[in-house]
């Protein structure tokens, strides 16, 4: 996979992602991504996209000041 900032090489990584929701903060650790070897930009797949989409409507329901939650734990079960 090539950056779409640069057009460099990517790796396979994960990332640790802060989204505020209004009502708090959430955290999702481990989140799989591409990195760029030379800018650092990061990348998601549909499917990584399809599945945060998800697990910050459920965050939305049940928010508390301050979520954190492991992707690869929650990934599966949403």
């Amino acid at each position: 996979m090539k950056c779409i900032r640069c057009g460099n090489a990517t790796y396979k990584s994960t990332t640790t992602e802060a989204i505020e929701l209004g009502s708090g903060v959430l955290v999702i650790r481990n989140i799989p991504c591409y990195k760029c070897e030379i800018c650092d930009e990061i990348h998601f797949t549909g499917d990584v996209v399809k599945q945060l989409e998800q697990i910050i409507s459920a965050a939305k329901q049940r928010m508390e000041q301050l979520s954190v939650v492991d992707f690869s734990s929650i990934a599966t079960a949403a």
